[in-house]
């Protein structure tokens, strides 16, 4: 039976704090990203995609719980994030101009999940502000689905290229030990 070194335990917490951090300043900003995954996409980049999906559902159930309730609901979009993050990571999708591929494919696979969520649970409306312009597109003729998928891509988008942006430094300059200490049971 393999061990799960506190190491792991360890950056899985901080992967959540990063969500969570990340996410409250969004909601009590009211500013149209989510800010919501960067520790899943550093978490998946470094020790893969279960520690990363962990790190998303437990983010998810902390600020569904403390103080978006909506962020329960939206889990499944963590796991995809986690999936997506540790393989185009490891295919070396986000550095350099792939970079723009790879975060292009994240969020077409997190925007579709969300907006099936946003829109068939929620009508399409959720806590996040960007809910006014889906209102909008809506209100402009576009269909529920069309409103918050187009919404939740164009969001997504800019979301993870600005995590992903801010992810690859951190892991590049992580020392080498550190690095091998987190990845020695994969």
């Amino acid at each position: 039976m393999n061990k799960v070194s506190s190491y792991k335990v360890s950056a899985v917490g901080l992967g959540v704090a990063l969500n969570v951090i990340g996410t409250l300043i969004a909601y009590s900003l009211k500013i149209p990203i989510l800010m919501d995954s960067l520790g899943t996409i550093m978490i998946s980049s470094l020790i893969g995609p279960i520690y990363g999906a962990a790190t998303g559902i437990l983010s998810s159930l902390v600020s569904g719980v403390t103080f978006d309730i909506y962020s329960l609901y939206f889990a499944p979009v963590q796991i995809f994030v986690a999936l997506l993050s540790a393989i185009i990571f490891k295919k070396g999708y986000m550095k350099g101009k792939k970079r723009f591929l790879g975060v292009f494919l994240i969020s077409i696979v997190s925007a579709f999940t969300g907006a099936v969520i946003a829109a068939f649970v929620f009508g399409g409306i959720t806590s996040s502000s960007s809910s006014y312009i889906v209102i909008l597109l809506y209100n402009l003729g576009l269909n529920k689905v069309l409103s918050v998928f187009t919404v939740q891509f164009l969001i997504d988008y800019v979301d993870r290229f600005l995590s992903v942006s801010l992810v690859v430094p951190v892991v590049n300059a992580l020392p080498t030990t550190l690095k091998q200490k987190l990845i020695k049971e994969l």
